[in-house]
This record gives C-alpha cells, sequence and structure tokens, in this order.
C-alpha cells in the first residue's frame, strides 16, 4: 500500500515522502498514530500543492536577504567606544552592540545571531563582519570603530 509520511519515522520514512509499506503496518500504526495517510490521488495533489507553496516562500526568503544584503554592502556601522594606549578598547564590541547599532541608525533589522563575529571587536579602525542572512546568501558589514 502506498503511503505519504506526515512525520519522519525511524526506518521506514521521511515527512512528504511516498513510499509502499505492508497493509497491515499502514492501517495498524501508521494511520492510527497519524504518522502518514493513504497515497490517493487526491491526498497527491495535495502533497504537491504543499510542497509547491513551501518552495514559494524559502524563494521569497532568499529574494528578501538578498535585497538586505545589497542594502548592507553600503552601509558603513559606526561605533564610538573609549579605548586606550595602542587603540586598545576598554571592553569590546559584540554582535549584540553592531546589531543595535545598525538597527537604530540605518533602520535594517538584523538579527545578532546571523552576525558571525570570531571573537568582539577588541580595537579601534575598519573592521569587514559577515552577516549569514539566509543558507545561500551571506553579506558583509563594514563596522568602523572611532574613539569617544
Amino acid at each position: 500500500m502506498k503511503v505519504i509520511f506526515l512525520q519522519d519515522v525511524k526506518g521506514k520514512g521521511k515527512k512528504d515522502e511516498v513510499k509502499d509499506v505492508s497493509v497491515g503496518y499502514a492501517q495498524n500504526f501508521l494511520f492510527k498514530k497519524k504518522l502518514a495517510v493513504e497515497a490517493t490521488a487526491g491526498n497527491l495533489k495535495a502533497l504537491e500543492a504543499r510542497k509547491r507553496k513551501e518552495n514559494e516562500r524559502e524563494q521569497e526568503e532568499k529574494d528578501a536577504a538578498i535585497d538586505v544584503k545589497n542594502k548592507l554592502k553600503d552601509i558603513t556601522v559606526e561605533i564610538t567606544a573609549k579605548s586606550g594606549d595602542g587603540g586598545r578598547l576598554f571592553g569590546s564590541i559584540t554582535s549584540k552592540q553592531i546589531a543595535e547599532t545598525l538597527q537604530k541608525n540605518h533602520g535594517e533589522k538584523v538579527d545578532r545571531r546571523k552576525i558571525e563575529l570570531d571573537q568582539p571587536i577588541r580595537s579601534l579602525g575598519h573592521t569587514h563582519v559577515p552577516v549569514k542572512l539566509h543558507p545561500d546568501v551571506e553579506a558583509t558589514i563594514n563596522v568602523h570603530v572611532k574613539e569617544k
């Protein structure tokens, strides 16, 4: 019997996968626990529509990330901090501070967890900080740390 899995079932199939299983297993386990539905023509059409809608949503997210990337390449985030001798900061500049300054000064909202700062910035000057906006889209923010 052909079934469409509604959830991942260990050893049998992944979500939205169409597979052939025994009739007893399908009726006594998969259908009762709502892990799968029978692969009828209507259910297959619904599966295709759901996959198409999911692909469209992913493409919209990717397009939005590309728009944000294009805006970020022209922006320089300026942060002021106290510093000591040789341009070393008292403290450091974190991804949270970069995200807050970007939101406040330029109106671009970027999640601080997407800013891939290996270590906090501890010196004055310009730094290029990578931002992972989408699995396929990566941007760079120019951060300029100047003395207070």
